[in-house]
Protein backbone atom coordinates (compact mmCIF):
# COMPACT_ATOMS: atom_id res chain seq x y z
CA UNK A 1 0.00 0.00 0.00
CA UNK A 2 2.88 2.37 0.76
CA UNK A 3 4.08 2.16 -2.85
CA UNK A 4 0.62 3.13 -4.10
CA UNK A 5 0.51 6.09 -1.70
CA UNK A 6 3.89 7.18 -3.01
CA UNK A 7 2.61 7.03 -6.58
CA UNK A 8 -0.54 9.08 -5.90
CA UNK A 9 1.13 11.80 -3.78
CA UNK A 10 2.36 13.90 -6.76
CA UNK A 11 -1.10 13.63 -8.34
CA UNK A 12 -2.76 14.86 -5.13
CA UNK A 13 -0.33 17.78 -5.00
CA UNK A 14 -1.20 18.52 -8.63
CA UNK A 15 -4.85 19.00 -7.68
CA UNK A 16 -3.99 20.88 -4.50
CA UNK A 17 -1.81 23.39 -6.35
CA UNK A 18 -4.67 24.62 -8.52
CA UNK A 19 -4.70 28.43 -8.45
CA UNK A 20 -8.25 28.96 -9.75
CA UNK A 21 -10.06 27.00 -6.98
CA UNK A 22 -7.91 28.69 -4.36
CA UNK A 23 -8.69 32.10 -5.87
CA UNK A 24 -12.41 31.20 -5.92
CA UNK A 25 -12.26 30.15 -2.26
CA UNK A 26 -10.53 33.40 -1.31
CA UNK A 27 -13.07 35.50 -3.21
CA UNK A 28 -15.88 33.68 -1.40
CA UNK A 29 -14.16 34.29 1.93
CA UNK A 30 -13.97 38.01 1.16
CA UNK A 31 -17.63 38.15 0.10
CA UNK A 32 -20.58 39.24 2.32
CA UNK A 33 -21.79 35.61 2.70
CA UNK A 34 -18.35 34.24 3.47
CA UNK A 35 -19.27 31.51 5.94
CA UNK A 36 -22.06 29.77 4.04
CA UNK A 37 -20.59 30.06 0.56
CA UNK A 38 -17.02 29.08 1.51
CA UNK A 39 -18.20 26.01 3.41
CA UNK A 40 -20.47 25.04 0.51
CA UNK A 41 -17.58 25.44 -1.93
CA UNK A 42 -15.31 23.33 0.29
CA UNK A 43 -17.89 20.54 0.53
CA UNK A 44 -18.35 20.55 -3.26
CA UNK A 45 -14.59 20.54 -3.80
CA UNK A 46 -14.05 17.53 -1.50
CA UNK A 47 -17.04 15.56 -2.82
CA UNK A 48 -15.99 16.16 -6.44
CA UNK A 49 -12.43 14.91 -5.85
CA UNK A 50 -13.68 11.91 -3.88
CA UNK A 51 -16.34 10.95 -6.42
CA UNK A 52 -14.01 11.21 -9.43
CA UNK A 53 -11.31 9.18 -7.71
CA UNK A 54 -13.74 6.44 -6.66
CA UNK A 55 -15.24 6.18 -10.15
CA UNK A 56 -11.87 5.80 -11.85
CA UNK A 57 -10.66 3.40 -9.16
CA UNK A 58 -13.66 1.16 -9.79
CA UNK A 59 -13.15 1.37 -13.56
CA UNK A 60 -9.46 0.53 -13.25
CA UNK A 61 -10.18 -2.45 -11.00
CA UNK A 62 -12.10 -4.19 -13.81
CA UNK A 63 -9.54 -3.60 -16.54
CA UNK A 64 -8.07 -6.80 -18.03
CA UNK A 65 -4.81 -7.64 -16.35
CA UNK A 66 -2.62 -10.44 -15.13
CA UNK A 67 -1.27 -11.13 -11.69
CA UNK A 68 0.09 -8.11 -9.74
CA UNK A 69 3.70 -8.90 -10.72
CA UNK A 70 3.00 -9.19 -14.44
CA UNK A 71 3.16 -6.51 -17.10
CA UNK A 72 -0.13 -4.68 -17.64
CA UNK A 73 -0.09 -3.21 -21.16
CA UNK A 74 -3.67 -1.89 -20.99
CA UNK A 75 -2.95 0.09 -17.84
CA UNK A 76 0.36 1.22 -19.32
CA UNK A 77 -1.25 2.61 -22.47
CA UNK A 78 -3.94 4.40 -20.46
CA UNK A 79 -1.28 6.03 -18.29
CA UNK A 80 0.63 7.14 -21.38
CA UNK A 81 -2.52 8.69 -22.87
CA UNK A 82 -3.32 10.49 -19.60
CA UNK A 83 0.26 11.72 -19.37
CA UNK A 84 0.20 13.07 -22.92
CA UNK A 85 -3.07 14.89 -22.20
CA UNK A 86 -1.48 16.47 -19.13
CA UNK A 87 1.46 17.60 -21.28
CA UNK A 88 -0.96 19.16 -23.78
CA UNK A 89 -2.66 21.03 -20.93
CA UNK A 90 0.78 22.20 -19.77
CA UNK A 91 1.46 23.59 -23.26
CA UNK A 92 -1.92 25.34 -23.34
CA UNK A 93 -1.32 26.95 -19.94
CA UNK A 94 2.17 28.07 -20.96
CA UNK A 95 0.86 29.71 -24.12
CA UNK A 96 -1.95 31.45 -22.21
CA UNK A 97 0.34 33.04 -19.60
CA UNK A 98 0.20 36.87 -19.55
CA UNK A 99 3.05 38.76 -21.14
CA UNK A 100 5.21 41.16 -19.15
CA UNK A 101 3.13 44.11 -17.97
CA UNK A 102 -0.11 42.50 -19.14
CA UNK A 103 -2.96 42.11 -16.66
CA UNK A 104 -4.12 38.47 -16.48
CA UNK A 105 -7.71 37.79 -17.44
CA UNK A 106 -9.80 35.74 -15.01
CA UNK A 107 -12.90 33.71 -15.93
CA UNK A 108 -16.04 35.84 -16.20
CA UNK A 109 -17.86 33.82 -13.54
CA UNK A 110 -15.44 35.09 -10.91
CA UNK A 111 -16.88 38.58 -11.34
CA UNK A 112 -20.20 37.41 -9.90
CA UNK A 113 -18.84 35.03 -7.30
CA UNK A 114 -19.88 37.26 -4.39
CA UNK A 115 -23.52 36.77 -5.44
CA UNK A 116 -23.46 32.99 -5.03
CA UNK A 117 -25.57 31.17 -2.47
CA UNK A 118 -24.25 28.28 -0.42
CA UNK A 119 -25.87 25.72 -2.75
CA UNK A 120 -24.46 27.36 -5.89
CA UNK A 121 -21.04 27.57 -4.26
CA UNK A 122 -21.27 23.84 -3.60
CA UNK A 123 -22.06 23.28 -7.27
CA UNK A 124 -19.11 25.44 -8.27
CA UNK A 125 -16.84 23.36 -6.05
CA UNK A 126 -18.09 20.20 -7.74
CA UNK A 127 -17.49 21.64 -11.21
CA UNK A 128 -13.96 22.83 -10.45
CA UNK A 129 -12.95 19.53 -8.84
CA UNK A 130 -14.71 16.81 -10.82
CA UNK A 131 -15.36 18.41 -14.22
CA UNK A 132 -12.27 20.58 -14.66
CA UNK A 133 -10.12 18.77 -17.30
CA UNK A 134 -6.86 19.04 -15.37
CA UNK A 135 -8.29 17.77 -12.10
CA UNK A 136 -10.26 15.07 -13.87
CA UNK A 137 -7.10 13.77 -15.57
CA UNK A 138 -5.22 13.75 -12.26
CA UNK A 139 -8.09 11.99 -10.46
CA UNK A 140 -8.25 9.49 -13.33
CA UNK A 141 -4.51 8.87 -13.03
CA UNK A 142 -4.82 8.35 -9.27
CA UNK A 143 -7.81 6.05 -9.69
CA UNK A 144 -5.90 4.05 -12.28
CA UNK A 145 -2.99 3.61 -9.87
CA UNK A 146 -5.24 2.59 -6.98
CA UNK A 147 -7.59 0.36 -8.95
CA UNK A 148 -4.83 -1.53 -10.75
CA UNK A 149 -2.72 -2.13 -7.63
CA UNK A 150 -4.68 -5.15 -6.42
CA UNK A 151 -5.43 -3.61 -3.02
CA UNK A 152 -8.16 -4.92 -0.74
CA UNK A 153 -11.27 -2.84 -0.14
CA UNK A 154 -10.02 -1.45 3.17
CA UNK A 155 -6.61 -0.50 1.83
CA UNK A 156 -8.08 1.14 -1.27
CA UNK A 157 -10.44 3.16 0.94
CA UNK A 158 -7.53 4.41 3.04
CA UNK A 159 -5.50 5.39 -0.04
CA UNK A 160 -8.48 7.21 -1.59
CA UNK A 161 -9.06 9.05 1.70
CA UNK A 162 -5.40 10.12 1.86
CA UNK A 163 -5.50 11.28 -1.75
CA UNK A 164 -8.71 13.28 -1.19
CA UNK A 165 -7.43 14.99 1.97
CA UNK A 166 -4.14 15.99 0.36
CA UNK A 167 -5.82 17.16 -2.85
CA UNK A 168 -8.37 19.26 -0.93
CA UNK A 169 -6.00 20.77 1.63
CA UNK A 170 -5.20 23.92 -0.37
CA UNK A 171 -8.87 24.95 -0.38
CA UNK A 172 -9.64 23.63 3.11
CA UNK A 173 -6.73 25.46 4.77
CA UNK A 174 -7.72 29.06 3.90
CA UNK A 175 -11.40 28.35 4.61
CA UNK A 176 -10.68 26.91 8.05
CA UNK A 177 -8.10 29.59 8.85
CA UNK A 178 -10.44 32.41 7.82
CA UNK A 179 -13.40 31.05 9.77
CA UNK A 180 -11.16 30.71 12.83
CA UNK A 181 -9.64 34.20 12.59
CA UNK A 182 -11.40 36.22 9.90
CA UNK A 183 -10.02 39.66 10.81
CA UNK A 184 -6.39 38.60 10.79
CA UNK A 185 -6.65 36.51 7.63
CA UNK A 186 -8.26 39.09 5.32
CA UNK A 187 -4.99 40.86 4.43
CA UNK A 188 -2.87 37.72 3.80
CA UNK A 189 -5.65 36.14 1.75
CA UNK A 190 -5.92 39.21 -0.49
CA UNK A 191 -2.14 39.17 -1.05
CA UNK A 192 -2.24 35.47 -1.87
CA UNK A 193 -5.09 36.04 -4.31
CA UNK A 194 -3.12 38.71 -6.16
CA UNK A 195 -0.06 36.48 -6.49
CA UNK A 196 -2.10 33.53 -7.73
CA UNK A 197 -3.92 35.66 -10.30
CA UNK A 198 -0.65 36.82 -11.86
CA UNK A 199 1.11 33.44 -11.74
CA UNK A 200 -1.76 31.02 -12.40
CA UNK A 201 -0.80 29.97 -15.94
CA UNK A 202 2.93 29.67 -15.25
CA UNK A 203 2.47 27.62 -12.07
CA UNK A 204 0.05 25.24 -13.76
CA UNK A 205 2.21 24.84 -16.87
CA UNK A 206 5.26 23.84 -14.82
CA UNK A 207 3.24 21.53 -12.58
CA UNK A 208 1.44 19.79 -15.45
CA UNK A 209 4.73 19.34 -17.30
CA UNK A 210 6.27 17.50 -14.36
CA UNK A 211 3.15 15.40 -13.72
CA UNK A 212 2.68 14.59 -17.41
CA UNK A 213 6.24 13.32 -17.75
CA UNK A 214 5.83 11.32 -14.52
CA UNK A 215 2.59 9.66 -15.64
CA UNK A 216 4.03 8.83 -19.08
CA UNK A 217 7.08 7.34 -17.37
CA UNK A 218 4.87 5.20 -15.13
CA UNK A 219 2.98 4.05 -18.19
CA UNK A 220 6.16 3.02 -20.00
CA UNK A 221 7.26 1.20 -16.84
CA UNK A 222 4.07 -0.89 -16.91
CA UNK A 223 5.20 -2.83 -20.00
Amino acid sequence: MSAVIGDILPLAVGIAISPLPIIAAILLLLSPKAKGTSLGFLVGWVVGILAATIVFTLLASVLPGDDPDASKPVVGWIKIVLGVLLLLLALRNWRSRPKAGEEPELPKWMGAIDQLTGVRALGLGLLLSAVNPKNLLLAASAGLVIGSAGLGGGQATIVIAIFTVLAAISVAAPVIAYLAASERMAGPLESLRGWLVHNNATVMAALLLVLGVTVVGKGIGSF
